[in-house]
């Protein structure tokens, strides 16, 4: 989330005001984030179901105030028009995962019915079983994560959805948040960042007991190393954290760890160097053009990547002589 801060002028995450920290914007956001998620719940195509699902999540229960459909029934109704949308599949998982009375379990079961070689996708369960210190359960869901390919939370395709969604029924959204392209980025970007992103405490837990429990290691390690390539900042750092613990601190695997970690942190601060100088006539430009990468590039980084070869930059960091 530090990587969406630094890369996003005004980034927000969840539930607070784009570009403000004051109380009264805050209030004056959740109104209209509760007016927009009415506005596309009407339009009642997929991504504008699943956008208005986004908006109307509270994470503390599944009730709406507006009386309309809540949070997960718009997340449902989403999959059920594009079932076999996997970033759609995803905010519902996760949608339904903050919501005390949702069944997780059928969630979780149709996300991985559309993208199985998604390790990610079990993550719920694992937290579950994780929850109930049931270590047979805990090593058999390690063992089917370890087999996934990818390791992915659809951060670029769900940001672009939603910024989508905004921008087509942009006429008919009350005024004051997301009335243009980099209001709609930040807007898309700061619900997603609060939403869609789960909890790795019990994979890192799970990952930590390798050392009391040996046939987890190779499972964590495997793990580790997909995660290091996956779709967002934040499943990349974890994924750096767990291989780290696997092995001795002086280890050659341990200094090479850290420089993939040097390199990606580098990135990261050379891209919003760009962003940061921004002049207020020139964002919504940059929002298209970030919009645009987001769109055909699978990855955060690979976003990062596009940013520095469109300004000409190094992609790795300058050496340090001693």
């Amino acid at each position: 989330m530090l990587a969406l801060a630094a890369a996003l002028p005004g980034f927000a995450a969840g539930t607070t005001a784009p570009r403000s920290s004051s109380q009264t914007d805050a209030v004056k956001f959740q109104r209209w984030r509760a007016a927009a998620a009415t506005v596309l719940a009407a339009r009642a195509d997929a991504k504008s179901l699943a956008t208005a699902a986004a908006l109307r999540f509270t994470g503390s229960s599944g009730s709406s105030k507006s009386g309309g459909p809540n949070a997960v029934d718009l997340a449902a109704r989403a999959s059920e028009l594009a079932p076999q949308n996997a970033s759609i599949g995803w905010l519902q998982l996760q949608l339904c995962a903050g919501t005390p009375s949702c069944n997780i379990r059928d969630a979780a079961t149709a996300m991985r019915w559309v993208d199985a070689d998604n390790g990610a996708a079990w993550l719920q369960t694992l937290a579950a079983a994780q929850k109930d210190k049931d270590a047979t359960e805990v090593q058999r869901i390690l063992a089917d994560m370890a087999q996934g390919g990818r390791f992915d939370f659809y951060w670029n395709r769900i940001v672009v959805l939603m910024a989508d969604a905004l921008h087509a029924a942009r006429t008919q959204l009350p005024s004051g948040f997301a009335g243009s392209d980099s209001g709609r980025l930040i807007a898309a970007s700061g619900i997603a960042g609060g939403e869609i992103i789960p909890p790795l405490t019990a994979l890192v837990e799970a990952c930590r007991e390798s050392s009391a429990i040996p046939e987890r290691r190779e499972l964590c390690l495997k793990l580790s190393k997909t995660m290091q390539h996956g779709d967002t900042i934040a499943a990349q750092m974890v994924g750096f954290s767990i291989e780290k613990r696997l092995h001795a601190p002086d280890s050659k695997e341990v200094r090479a760890i850290a420089e993939r970690r040097h390199v990606l942190e580098w990135r990261i601060a050379a891209a919003a160097k760009f962003d940061d100088r921004l002049l207020p006539w020139t964002r919504n430009a940059r929002a298209r053009v970030r919009l645009a990468h987001m769109r055909v590039l699978p990855r955060e980084e690979d976003v990062y990547i596009a940013i520095l070869r469109d300004h000409k930059m190094a992609l790795e960091p300058p050496e340090v002589h001693p």
